[in-house]
């Protein structure tokens, strides 16, 4: 008959494993925070001094502090696991996220609480866990914690997170660049947790206090990627599957296009989530951002449907059936949830296809005399100018008939040679570039009487036909209706 026997894995090697789970520093701290909001704190400050001979990367929060044996439940590997049932607050999952994503970054974690204005500390050191084989902890004394860099920022209620011996933020070799590369990192993390903490931040979530984080004294700017207070449509509004006897949301919004956005809210939008390209499903957990820019393999990220974004809220009830990394950076929704997915997707693509076609300007099918016409045919799409347009047969009208055979050639080759591939990469990633430069009221209507010219020079003005040809030149007159409106009232009446 088989025997039971104990096999404990080796803390050193165990160790130095759970270091490699694949977290960035983004992930690590955000994990981090995770655990300040649990605790509901209103305030965090991330600290990162690098005066120290070896930088150090302190996260301090007001929240609830703990006790002693809290502390040492916290500190120690697996303090509950994902079977345990977890408040609605509770941003935890594997009881593993303070060591795994602290060790990710750092081998000295040291970790002082507050509680009723009574301090506790205790401190991991990966080269004491090395060197005995065994997980050593270290419970500090008063006079140690005095000692820790940052106590005295700790209020009556609250922790301080410090990493020490930290060996991961830049490569060995780099040194000379040290601090460059850490603001550079610093960066990119004040933008991540802008995203997954932005309904915190914001007070959106569950009614709770607006919570503020700050990195280096710098206040971090909350990111809605849904462009709320920029107008976007909201399409479909708590839409509910429900599961196990808890509901899953699904809102759907579709972004407005850029040409209706100020350049600063543009600049603003692309630099923290590349706005104009991020479509897809934001995955939230307890009002925390786990995953996004994804559909889920249900339908191709595509040009036309860039500004659909859509938000889906789980709470923790249902883990067990969302597929959670340890980082909390992926979730994959259950069967129901793609189910419904599947069917509302398509509605959410038209929603996004016809802001972006619309471009804040009239289509082909919307002009009377459009320049360019467009063909569908059986070997393709094509483009060529309008041999109809008022302004080519104008032109064609003055010409001998050798002359007019040159205009066709051309205007075939022009047509021919319309570099589509180009336009397309430019207006998919700078499209105001693309737009049209602004121009002087005084160049516009020299413009217009160059255009009254070359129209109407051997034959009497046509105020309709006129206002078709402008038309058709939205990009130069669509912003300048009124000054058209004076032109024609001027000329034509």
């Amino acid at each position: 008959m088989a025997k039971s026997k104990v096999l404990p894995p080796s803390a050193r090697s165990l160790s130095a494993s759970l270091r490699d789970l694949g977290y960035s520093l983004e992930t690590a701290v955000a994990d981090i925070i995770d655990n300040s909001i649990s605790a509901q704190a209103t305030s965090i400050d991330i600290i990162c001094d690098m005066s120290f001979e070896s930088p150090v990367l302190a996260i301090l929060d007001n929240g609830t502090g703990m006790n002693e044996d809290e502390l040492l439940a916290a500190m120690k590997h697996g303090t509950s696991g994902p079977e345990v049932e977890r408040l609605r607050t509770d941003l935890g999952r594997f009881g593993l996220g303070l060591k795994t994503a602290s060790f990710s970054q750092c081998r000295q974690l040291t970790v002082v609480s507050a509680h009723g204005g009574q301090l506790c500390g205790a401190e991991w050191d990966l080269d004491v866990v090395k060197d005995e084989d065994d997980w050593v902890i270290s419970v500090l004394e008063n006079s140690d914690i005095l000692n820790v860099p940052f106590i005295e920022r700790l209020g009556a209620d609250g922790t301080l997170v410090l990493w020490r011996k930290i060996d991961r933020l830049f490569e060995e070799e780099q040194k000379n660049k040290r601090d460059e590369l850490i603001n550079e990192s610093l960066s990119v993390l004040g933008n991540h947790i802008s995203l997954v903490f932005h309904r915190f931040m914001d007070g959106e979530f569950q009614n709770r206090e607006k919570i503020s984080i700050s990195i280096n004294g710098d206040p971090v700017e909350y990111f809605d990627p849904f462009c709320k207070k920029s107008g976007s449509q909201w399409i479909i509004e708590n839409e509910r599957v429900v599961l196990n006897g808890e509901s899953v949301l699904i809102n759907a919004y579709i972004l407005p296009h850029f040409s209706r956005l100020s350049a600063k809210d543009e600049t603003y939008y692309k630099n923290r989530s590349d706005f104009l390209s991020n479509q897809g499903a934001y995955v939230y957990r307890n009002g925390r951002l786990m995953a996004w820019g994804d559909w889920f393999r249900l339908m191709p990220k595509g040009e036309s449907t860039k500004l659909a974004r859509v938000q889906i809220d789980f709470p923790s009830a249902l883990d067990n059936i969302w597929t959670i990394d340890i980082k909390k950076s992926s979730a994959r929704p259950p069967h129901l949830v793609r189910e419904r997915l599947k069917q509302i997707l398509p509605e959410i693509s038209e929603g996004s296809k016809r802001i972006y076609k619309k471009r804040g300007q009239k289509s082909f099918s919307d002009i009377k005399a459009p320049i360019w016409d467009r063909f569908e045919e059986r070997d393709g799409i094509h483009y060529a100018i309008n041999r109809d347009h008022a302004l080519v047969r104008a032109l064609s009208d003055k010409l001998s008939e050798d002359d007019g055979r040159s205009l066709e050639i051309l205007l075939d080759s022009i047509s021919s040679a319309l570099p589509v591939a180009s336009i397309y990469d430019d207006y998919a990633t700078k499209p105001r570039l693309v737009e049209t430069e602004d121009v002087s009221d005084e160049a516009l209507w020299a413009k217009l009487q160059d255009l009254h010219l070359a129209l109407f020079k051997n034959c009497a003005p046509d105020r309709e036909m006129f206002l078709d040809v402008v038309q058709s030149l939205q990009r130069v007159f669509g912003n300048k209706m009124a000054l058209v409106e004076k032109y024609v009232l001027k000329e034509f009446s």
